[in-house]
């Protein structure tokens, strides 16, 4: 994405509109924050105003956080961002590249504005929905070219977290898929692709964590207190370096299946049960590290060096933790 910076809309001036404001603004892109409802002149104001007076603050916040030095950027980049009411959605859709959905997870809804918005914008612009659980040939129908029609999930609060989830449908074209993955990483987020399926990638993983740290509350397993620092200091601080994959292979697909059958006989519950492709890895000898190859492939790797390397961000981890201490005299 070289040249000019492309111009975005946001449908819905909410939580996820000014949060994509802001990151599109923050890179140096104008953007139109469109509060695609009908209201009255001062109720829009109320809602420009808000949403404004929020992404100022915010902005301001990340000054204060040492995101950047200069605090005059604060008024420059909310400077690129206009909040409209939908009188003005129009002429600002016309002039879009890029349109990101943002209303409420109600399927009518989303077709409804993705029908009247598709048919104002250029044929070129691509159009993607930030929904995180309707599916994107569940919406396309609503979308006027629906090759140009993507899911594209910000995980909240948008302005911070690297991650979008991209998730293109059966009429979305490939040049499609890579324009938006371009433009996403041009702003300094990290795009993966996922197939069309119900719960995309980090909803389906944080949805089985989060019930089963709530189960263990419910089961009397510890406190909520503990169960948090486990979280924390364990689980989350081992998979802020290492991916889930990668942890496998790491200590090695067989403890994770002998582990999980434990688990499951000694619970008498399926759902720790090891999925099929553990053994069928084991069966081909894709145990992980020690073998080569796991998920991952190693085989061409300098195994020593990534191992220091990964042991050198997790040191890095302990020292933002306030835990990282000398050794005793």
């Amino acid at each position: 994405m070289s040249g000019a910076k492309q111009t975005i809309a946001a449908l819905g001036a909410g939580r996820m509109g000014r949060g994509i404001a802001i990151v599109f603004a923050y890179a140096g892109h104008p953007v139109a924050l469109i509060d695609f409802k009908e209201r009255s002149p001062e109720q829009f104001l109320e809602v420009a105003g808000d949403a404004m007076a929020e992404i100022r603050q915010t902005l301001t916040m990340l000054h204060d956080l040492g995101m950047f030095a200069d605090a005059g950027a604060v008024e420059r980049i909310a400077d690129r961002i206009r909040v409209l009411p939908k009188s003005g959605a129009a002429a600002a859709l016309t002039g879009a590249d890029v349109v990101f959905e943002g209303f409420p997870e109600i399927l009518d809804v989303k077709l409804d504005a993705l029908r009247e918005a598709s048919a104002l914008c250029r044929d070129d612009a691509i159009i993607a929905s930030t929904t995180s659980t309707i599916l994107v040939d569940d919406l396309s129908p609503g979308v006027r070219n629906p090759s140009r029609f993507l899911n594209a999930h910000w995980l909240n609060p948008a302005f911070i977290v690297p991650l979008v989830e991209i998730s293109p449908g059966r009429d979305t074209a490939d040049e499609t898929t890579r324009r938006m993955t371009e433009l996403l990483e041009s702003v300094g987020k990290v795009p993966v692709t996922c197939a069309a399926t119900p719960g995309f990638i980090v909803p389906r993983m944080q949805t089985v964590a989060m019930n089963e740290a709530a189960r263990l509350v419910e089961e009397g397993v510890a406190s909520v207190e503990d169960i948090e620092k486990a979280a924390k200091y364990g689980f989350g601080f081992r998979f802020s370096v290492l991916g889930l994959l990668e942890f496998i292979d790491w200590g090695g697909g067989d403890i994770l299946h002998h582990a999980s059958r434990y688990l499951a006989d000694a619970t008498q519950d399926s759902r720790y049960a090891a999925p099929e492709v553990i053994s069928r890895n084991m069966a081909e000898g894709r145990i992980g590290l020690k073998t080569g190859a796991g998920f991952l492939d190693y085989s061409r790797m300098d195994v020593p060096a990534y191992r220091k390397a990964r042991l050198g961000a997790f040191v890095e981890r302990l020292r933002d933790l306030g835990l990282a201490t000398p050794p005793a005299a």
